[in-house]
């Protein structure tokens, strides 16, 4: 699956979640938040695509996904990224 394939998969599945995803430009990443009530996940627009790839499987992670279906490629690359993002907490 392609980076871009990845990235339509995600914002798919984020909607099928009720979960918004805004695309902001400014001085952030993003992440998973709660604006007004509403579910969220914000990335910067400016971001390379595979930055915007993590923001959006760390986001969906954050909401827990363990109870529904996810696409076998897709859930793979999500645990991928969390353990990328683990191995680099505990080399730092």
């Amino acid at each position: 699956m392609t980076q871009e394939e990845l990235l339509t998969e995600l914002e798919s599945l984020a909607k099928q979640l009720h979960i918004s995803l805004r695309y902001e430009k400014g001085d952030f990443t993003g992440g998973y938040c709660v604006v007004k009530h509403q579910r969220t996940i914000i990335a910067n627009k400016k971001l390379p695509l595979q930055k915007k790839l993590n923001v959006l499987a760390h986001g969906l992670s954050e909401i827990g996904l363990e109870e529904i279906f996810v696409k076998p490629t897709l859930r793979e690359f999500i645990d991928d990224e969390i353990a990328k993002s683990k191995k680099t907490i505990i080399n730092d």
